[in-house]
């Protein structure tokens, strides 16, 4: 499968906002992951709908925004209507009947649907919802801050559901050309980096390692 990178704007520079994502989108980023807290799933606040408004102006790759807060069922059609291409809510925050309802709205505007799962969540909890979602989004470390060390059970958990699964396996939390290496053997597919991208001096370097590739 094609290995897809999208630079997390958690590590952005957001007082020049528009500068950063022109200059992922020329590194090669194939997506922008947009980290979305409420203070109460995770321990942070990040942004809401208007900011990813003013994204979707200013960038034409597409926006995986991951809803890391409680009810994401209240908000996904403010986000949708705000501009993102992709909507991923957590396991842990809805029921099957909710993933159900998000999944037939999400469809209906022609929107990919991805379903998250923390590092203490067994692959387990998520079995039910796979037949509704385009993508999973396994998390690499436990969710809120940016910067925190990979987690290592994420390389099996990825491996369990490569087993099961056949459409895109995302990664997030940790990401680096070391880590990266290990979970695209593993069966991941779309790296989530924030840090390492916009952390680094050449953008598509650092891109390109956690592609696998050399310039």
């Amino acid at each position: 499968m094609k290995i897809k990178i999208a630079p997390s704007i958690l590590s952005a520079d957001f007082s020049k906002l528009a500068v950063e994502l022109k200059k992922v989108k020329l590194a090669g980023a194939d997506l922008i992951h947009v980290d979305v807290m409420d203070g109460h799933f995770v321990p942070n606040i990040t942004i809401g709908p208007v900011v990813v408004k003013f994204m979707r102006q200013s960038t034409k790759l597409p926006l995986d925004v991951h809803l890391m807060i409680q009810n994401p069922a209240k908000y996904v059609g403010a986000f949708v209507n705000a501009g993102s291409d992709m909507i991923t809510v957590h396991i842990e925050t809805v029921s099957l009947k909710e993933l159900q309802a998000i999944g037939k709205g999400l469809k209906k505007s022609k929107i990919k649907f991805g379903i998250s799962l923390n590092p203490g969540t067994p692959i387990s909890k998520i079995k039910p919802a796979l037949e509704l979602v385009d993508f999973v989004l396994v998390m690499s470390v436990n969710p809120g801050f940016g910067g925190q060390a990979f987690i290592p059970g994420a390389i099996t958990k990825i491996k369990q559901l490569r087993a099961i699964f056949a459409k895109d396996i995302a990664v997030d939390g940790g990401i680096n050309n070391i880590t990266a290496k290990q979970v695209r053997v593993a069966g991941a597919n779309v790296l989530v980096a924030g840090s390492y991208i916009f952390g680094a001096k050449n953008t598509k370097v650092a891109i390109n390692s956690l592609r696998g590739t050399v310039l």
